[in-house]
């Protein structure tokens, strides 16, 4: 499905409820198929945490993750456990070009027998699970966080327990506690410190609990990006949300400031207003090494504002549904911009015009959509294969028509 959004403004004094982490769902998840006694609260509705959950409980030989790359790491550590199971994990021709041979190889030091199917260091997996009896493994701490955690959440189920060591700068910190203060809610010991994670095995027993996820920071970037680009004095509240977020992308709170937006938290919800136009002399400048899902966004809203933007710490984009950093600039260079990048950086120069009625294609990357989509509040545009949100977040179009976007699906 393609969308012509024609040039909109938001309904001032809107509420947005929006569905649970998606990070958070699907380490939770995992969590629950370990320890059943877990119950979750405000699960995610995303594509991704289904694939989740359908591959969980799945018994069949062969699992198809599509294109949730979240899954395909914390499945290839969950099977590998699952003794006298043999499991194949698939995913879509995109998911066959991602690298995973780094988690791969972290899991055969600790015992596991998982093979390549068709071309060495990416997915098909074949993975006959087993004991894994080995405790102490090593990683480049610049590598995916997913694969730190795929091995954190898999830690209190082997015997001795893990003890992993980080090699060099750590990306992406957040989701490395996120998943040690889950592990911690449900009774696991673990610590971090001087680069090195231990996780203890589990207690003979985990007490039942109930675990209510907190909604999704990314998605609420999107609507950060909204206010940002309307008139002064507009606001939107969207729930639910906490002011001490497990989630990296709650910086949006401190680098909205820099759009003249402000954040206010009240109970679970958050309002965001725009207080201030931004002149046009600011460059904004940031390192998202920590925060690297929020780059599209980011580098849209700069655009629309006609302002400068400086993003480094982005070397992991390269290596997501698509090549992000060049999506991101093809498709800011169609809208008129000026970009350039490296293979950890974005430079987007200050311009002083958007082209209308530009196509943007989607790369079946629901970033890509979400993150181009706030331009309609300054010019008409199409978003090609538009359904392609529902990766994270299925409600996102009609969100947007709620609080006042105007697009229609185009033939």
């Amino acid at each position: 499905m393609d969308i012509s959004i024609q040039k909109s403004k938001l309904k001032n004094h809107q509420t947005v409820q929006i569905t649970g982490s998606k990070s958070e769902s699907n380490r939770l998840l995992l969590l629950q198929a370990l320890y059943p006694q877990i119950r979750i609260e405000n699960l995610s509705n995303s594509d991704d945490s289904e694939v989740m959950q359908k591959a969980l409980i799945s018994e069949d030989t062969c699992i198809d993750i599509h294109h949730a790359g979240t899954a395909m790491r914390f499945l290839t550590a969950y099977f590998s456990i699952q003794k006298g199971r043999e499991t194949v994990i698939t995913g879509s021709q995109r998911m066959k070009e991602r690298p995973i041979q780094i988690l791969v190889e972290a899991l055969k030091t600790l015992g596991a027998d998982i093979s390549y199917l068709e071309n060495e260091g990416v997915p098909p997996l074949k993975i006959i699970g087993k004991e894994l009896t080995k405790s102490k493994v090593a990683l480049e701490a610049n590598v995916s966080s997913q694969y730190i955690s795929a091995l954190m959440l898999i830690a209190s189920k082997l015997e001795n327990g893990l003890e992993l060591t980080l090699n060099g700068k750590i990306t992406s910190v957040p989701y490395i506690n996120m998943t040690l203060s889950l592990l911690n809610s449900i009774g696991i010991e673990t610590t971090f410190k001087d680069q090195v994670i231990t996780v203890q095995p589990a207690p003979k027993t985990i007490a039942e609990q109930t675990l209510t996820v907190e909604s999704d920071w990314s998605s609420a970037s999107y609507f950060y990006s909204l206010i940002a680009l309307s008139d002064v004095g507009t606001e939107i509240t969207i729930a639910s949300y906490k002011q001490e977020s497990l989630q990296g992308d709650s910086v949006l709170a401190d680098i909205y400031k820099s759009f003249g937006v402000s954040t206010q938290f009240k109970g679970h919800a958050i309002t965001l207003k725009k207080e201030s136009i931004v002149e046009a002399s600011v460059k904004i400048e940031r390192d998202l090494k920590n925060a690297p899902d929020i780059a599209q966004t980011i580098a849209v809203t700069a655009f629309g504002l006609g302002l400068e933007c400086f993003m480094e710490g982005l070397h992991t984009l390269k290596i997501k549904e698509t090549d992000r950093l060049v999506a991101l600039k093809t498709e800011l260079e169609k809208l008129g911009a000026d970009v350039i990048i490296t293979d950890k950086t974005l430079h987007l120069k200050a311009s002083e015009s958007i082209n209308s009625n530009v196509k943007i294609p989607t790369y079946n990357d629901h970033r890509m959509a979400m993150a181009f989509a706030p331009l309609g509040l300054k010019v008409p545009l199409v978003i090609e294969d538009a359904n392609v949100v529902s990766k994270s977040y299925p409600e996102f179009w009609k969100d947007l028509e709620t609080i006042g976007f105007q697009w229609a699906k185009k033939a």
